[in-house]
């Protein structure tokens, strides 16, 4: 398909609160081959326009207020005291007990170091039941570079995406799906199967983040919580930029009503936007299929 439009990154949607250096444009090479003009947008990894956490309640007695959200068979759910308390039913499986049964306090990581085994693949025996949650101040002055197409190309062959954690299917594609206005990646989906094999949890916040010691602050879903460009029609509003340079959009539009027309990438086309994505919803642990663009090496 040709496109009669076609939309150049506006780079001046990122905010500069979430990025370590202003950004600027390079050279860069293809996944196709050829060289074209990127943007280099490094960032803080650290939102600047909504608050990280809470992760993990503190007892089976809090209310929503003091955790994060869980996803699960494509559904939200606020990880409250009751739902800790209910993980046994909630996954028909009895070796969960993931608080005191004295006084209702929920067995959580507590330090850096805690953090880091806990949310290992690898985690040992003195880790499970335990609400893994890693915190701002674990990471520091982190920073990424990414580069994204400042315009569009579209790919001979649509890059397609697995749907389990990691990249694609042996295409060289980023595992990072794309950048939201804030800095912050949307992420591929979070290794769930892993951390519940080890009974554990680790919670997102109520932006559909958190926290691993290497990547620093990321999303696993859209929530609405970030910086978002509303349209002046109905359309979703506009919420970053996948890495081909493609504009990402929520997944239903401002009346309400999801999109039934998305190719295999979670993308279509039209005259105002050009060719874009919506996301997945949030309880998918996914945001897009695929990339319909060649992205930078």
């Amino acid at each position: 398909m040709k496109d009669t439009v076609t939309v150049p990154v506006k780079s001046s949607l990122f905010l500069s609160e979430g990025l370590a250096e202003p950004v600027s444009v390079v050279t860069r090479t293809l996944s196709d081959g050829t060289k074209a003009e990127c943007y280099k947008i490094v960032v803080k990894s650290i939102p600047s326009d909504h608050n990280m956490g809470p992760w993990c309640p503190e007892n089976i007695t809090d209310d929503s207020s003091a955790g994060g959200i869980w996803m699960e068979g494509g559904n939200v759910y606020d990880v409250d005291g009751a739902f800790i308390k209910n993980l046994a039913s909630f996954y028909n499986d009895n070796t969960w007990m993931m608080y005191d049964a004295n006084t209702g306090a929920i067995i959580k990581t507590g330090t850096k170091e805690e953090c880091a085994d806990a949310a290992n693949p690898n985690v040992g025996e003195e880790y499970k039941n335990f609400c893994v949650e890693c915190m701002p101040s674990y990471v520091g002055d982190i920073t990424h570079t990414y580069y994204i197409p400042v315009r569009p190309k579209v790919a001979v062959r649509p890059y397609k995406y697995s749907r389990g954690p990691g990249g694609g299917l042996g295409r060289r594609m980023p595992s990072v799906r794309g950048l939201a206005f804030n800095g912050v990646v949307f992420d591929a989906p979070a290794p769930v199967d892993r951390i519940l094999e080890a009974y554990t949890l680790a919670p997102f916040d109520d932006a559909g983040g958190h926290i691993n010691l290497a990547a620093g602050y990321h999303y696993h879903a859209a929530t609405g919580l970030s910086t978002k460009i509303y349209q002046s029609d109905i359309h979703a509003a506009m919420i970053g930029y996948a890495m081909d340079g493609y504009g990402i959009y929520e997944n239903k539009d401002a009346e309400g009503n999801s999109y039934h027309d998305l190719d295999a990438s979670r993308g279509h086309y039209d005259s105002s936007r050009g060719y874009h994505y919506h996301v997945d919803k949030a309880g998918s642990n996914n945001f897009i299929d695929g990339l319909r663009g060649e992205f930078a090496e």
